[in-house]
């Protein structure tokens, strides 16, 4: 099924955070929802120094739970050093057979805490922008490690090494972890899980541009969006990527408590409002709905990460009437056709990295 205008279907991701809960149940029933809408992913952010979820723990109990869903935790990597959180995320993958993503927020966790998004004096704010292109090392080379690490292991069903093919060993000391080396553990059903990145500043463009195969992009306007999706494909074409191997999602929390409210900010037609959480649409599912359409169809994006502001009731509305809507409008897909994430959002297993000679 193709959508109309000759564009491929849109990719629709959501949140499934839960305020106050800890507990991987609680988790279940959302995501098994969103796959009964047939949603290319769900996201759990981790709560990081707060009470809160182990995204990944949580995520993995989900796993069990579900059959098709892509699973995309977020991994600070102020957690662990990146060998650890690249295994934990190749685990997931693995036990949920190649459903597994791992996103980044391009920020800190501590930074976040501490400065904000971009607020506060000049020297806060110049403190924010050197952060930011050390997070976009970290990121970088947490990254490219786990590229490294797919050199030479295995099959992803047996494991171990090739006779001539040794791992490459990356050595590096960041702002939030540290490498010694590649992974060591059999390479992951999808190659490497699917790579998320919050692209809206613009060092975590440039990483991106790299390493991403989803990015996400804050933004309240199609026009803003469409000029960020191009320089990002652009951007990756000039890394010696091919632009197709990036889906571009906008990211918008819904609140669809309201109804279908009269064309003014924030609400329906009025489109997406600033806030300071990022971009709220208010208003109802049909409403969402023609956003989503209009945003797709205009090339602004290739699809949107929604995060319901009440989890519970903006998910069964998203899914029981908005997606229900796009799915009629034939912009949305109505099955599964794969069993994998990178089948979902329509991109290839990647290729086993060849040996570099030291």
């Amino acid at each position: 099924m193709t959508a109309p205008h000759g564009r491929g279907l849109l990719h629709l991701a959501a949140a499934v955070d839960q305020r106050g809960s800890s507990d991987a149940a609680a988790y279940i029933e959302p995501a098994q929802l969103a796959e009964r809408g047939a949603l290319d992913f769900v996201t759990l952010g981790d709560t990081f120094a707060r009470p809160g979820p182990d995204a990944l723990g949580v995520l993995s109990r989900v796993a069990s739970a579900t059959r098709r869903i892509g699973l995309v935790p977020t991994v600070p990597g102020t957690r662990a050093d990146c060998c650890r959180v690249q295994e934990a995320v190749a685990a997931l993958d693995r036990i949920s057979r190649g459903r597994a993503g791992w996103r980044s927020d391009g920020r800190t966790a501590g930074h976040e805490k501490e400065h904000g998004h971009g607020h506060g004096t000049e020297q806060e704010q110049e403190t924010e922008h050197e952060a930011e292109h050390e997070t976009e090392a970290d990121a970088d080379v947490l990254f490219r490690a786990r590229e490294e690490g797919d050199i030479g292991t295995g099959d992803g069903v047996t494991g171990g090494f090739g006779a001539r093919n040794r791992p490459h060993r990356v050595d590096y000391r960041g702002s939030t972890f540290s490498v010694t080396g590649p992974s060591t553990g059999p390479r992951p059903p999808q190659g490497h899980p699917v790579r998320v990145v919050d692209a809206t500043g613009s060092a975590a463009r440039r990483t991106a541009a790299r390493y991403a195969e989803v990015a996400l992009l804050r933004v309240t306007g199609p026009a803003q969006a469409r000029a960020l999706r191009a320089e990002l494909r652009d951007a990756a074409a000039g890394s010696g990527r091919a632009p197709d191997t990036l889906r571009v999602l906008g990211a918008l929390t819904v609140d669809l408590g309201d109804g279908e409210r009269a064309a003014e900010p924030g609400h329906g037609g009025g489109g997406p409002r600033h806030t300071a959480r990022g971009p709220l649409y208010r208003g109802g599912p049909v409403g969402l709905a023609e956003l989503i359409a209009v945003w797709h169809e205009s090339e602004a994006v290739d699809g949107f990460h929604l995060t319901p502001a009440e989890p519970r009731r903006d998910l069964e509305r998203l899914v029981n009437a908005t997606v229900a809507l796009l799915q009629h409008r034939g912009l949305f897909r109505t099955f599964y056709p794969g069993s994998t994430l990178r089948e979902h959002l329509r991109l290839a297993r990647p290729a086993r990295p060849q040996a570099r000679t030291p």
